[in-house]
C-alpha cells in the first residue's frame, strides 16, 4: 500500500482527475496535482474542490508535452497516476497532430522520467476506444486493438509506449482501461452531459449523433476506485485492466432513460454534425471486468441498470444546480 506516500496525478484539473485527486486526499495520501499551465492560474475543476482539500494539495502547473516539466513534477513522488490527455474524438479528426504530441509524447515523458527517477508505480490511463467496434462481447483485455479514430490510435500508441518501458526497462507500469466514464463535471462533448444539459436548459427536442451504438457506462466514483485499486496492487505491474460496469445500453435508450429520470418527454433528432465518419464509429462496447474483480478485488458499485440509474440520478442532480449548469453552453455542439 502507498498510504502516506507522495502521489502525482497528471490531468488533475480534469473531470476524472479532479474526482481522483479529491478521493486520494480523503484517503490520506500526500497528493501533487499536475494541472495544465494557463495565465489565469486556474486549476480547472480543482478550483471547485472543498477548501480543506485545496489547502492540502501540492499543485504543479505545467504541460505534459514538456519532458523537463514532467520530470520536475515527478521528483519525490512514489507513484504517478497519468491521466493527462486529449480525449475528444471529434476534435481529433481535424487536429490529430496535437493528439500524438499530447497522448503519445506526453506518456513517453512520464515513463521516461519514471525510469530515470525510480518511481515505484506508474498507472497509465488507456480507454475502451482502443478496442474499436467489439469483435466479441463482453470485451476482455485480449480483444484486438483497432484505431478507428486519430484519438484511439494515439491512445493505442500511448499504451504501447507505456508497456514497452515495462518490458524493456522493468519500469513498474500498470494500465487501466476505463470504459465510458460519466458523472458530475464531465464535459458536454460527452453524450450523457449533452443530454442532461439540453433537457435542464429547457430543450425538449434533443440533438444527438448516432443512437444505435452501445456503451458500457461507468460512474466516475467506480472509475476512481479502479485507479486506486490498480495503484495499490502489487499484481498489477505489467498488466492491463478493464474498468467497466459490465452493463450495455444504447445511446438512444440512454437518452430515453435520462428523460424518464428527469420526468420529461423528449424528442430525439439526429444532428449530422455530431455523427462520426461511418467507419470511425465504434458500434459496440461492453466490458468484461472479471480480471479487475479477480486480481484487484475491484467491483463496480454502480453496475447493472439499477446502478446506472443511481449514477444518472446523482449526475442529473449536479447538472441541474443553476451554478453548475451556467458553466455549460447547452445550445452549442461542443466537440
Amino acid at each position: 500500500m502507498l498510504n502516506n506516500k507522495k502521489v502525482l496525478v497528471t490531468g488533475a484539473d480534469g473531470f476524472i482527475g479532479s474526482h481522483l485527486t479529491e478521493e486520494l486526499v480523503r484517503r490520506g495520501y500526500d497528493v501533487r496535482a499536475f494541472v495544465y499551465y494557463n495565465s489565469f492560474n486556474s486549476w480547472g475543476w480543482l478550483d471547485h474542490s472543498p477548501s480543506d482539500i485545496k489547502s492540502s494539495l501540492d499543485v504543479f502547473a505545467g504541460d505534459i508535452r514538456d519532458p523537463y516539466g514532467v520530470k520536475q513534477a515527478m521528483k519525490g513522488c512514489d507513484a504517478v497516476l497519468h491521466l493527462a490527455a486529449l480525449i475528444a474524438i471529434p476534435y481529433s479528426y481535424h487536429s490529430p497532430d496535437t493528439y500524438v504530441d499530447t497522448n503519445v509524447r506526453g506518456t513517453l515523458n512520464v515513463v521516461q522520467a519514471a525510469k530515470e527517477l525510480g518511481v515505484s508505480k506508474v498507472v497509465h490511463t488507456s480507454t475502451s476506444e482502443v478496442y474499436g467496434t467489439a469483435r466479441f462481447v463482453p470485451i476482455t483485455e485480449e480483444h484486438p486493438l483497432q484505431g478507428q479514430s486519430p484519438y484511439s490510435a494515439s491512445k493505442i500508441g500511448a499504451d504501447q509506449i507505456a508497456m514497452s518501458f515495462y518490458t524493456s526497462f522493468q519500469t513498474p507500469v500498470a494500465t487501466i482501461r476505463p470504459f465510458n466514464t460519466y458523472g458530475p463535471r464531465q464535459s458536454a462533448r460527452a453524450v450523457i452531459p449533452s443530454i442532461i444539459t439540453q433537457i435542464a436548459s429547457g430543450q425538449r427536442q434533443l440533438k444527438l449523433g448516432a443512437l444505435t451504438p452501445t456503451r458500457d457506462f461507468n460512474f466516475v466514483l467506480d472509475t476512481v476506485d479502479g485507479f486506486i485499486s490498480v495503484m495499490n496492487s502489487e499484481q498489477s505491474v505489467g498488466e492491463v485492466f478493464n474498468i467497466g460496469s459490465n452493463f450495455e445500453i444504447s445511446i438512444g435508450d440512454t437518452a430515453a432513460l435520462i428523460g424518464e429520470l428527469m420526468d420529461v418527454n423528449v424528442e430525439i433528432t439526429t444532428d449530422e454534425s455530431r455523427l462520426r465518419p461511418e467507419k470511425s464509429e465504434v458500434e459496440r462496447l461492453w466490458a468484461d471486468n472479471s480480471k479487475a474483480k479477480e486480481m484487484l478485488n475491484w467491483t463496480p458499485k454502480y453496475g447493472s441498470k439499477e446502478g446506472f440509474c443511481k449514477g444518472l440520478e446523482q449526475t442529473i442532480e449536479w447538472f441541474k444546480n443553476p451554478l453548475h449548469l451556467a458553466g455549460y453552453k447547452a445550445g452549442i455542439y461542443n466537440i
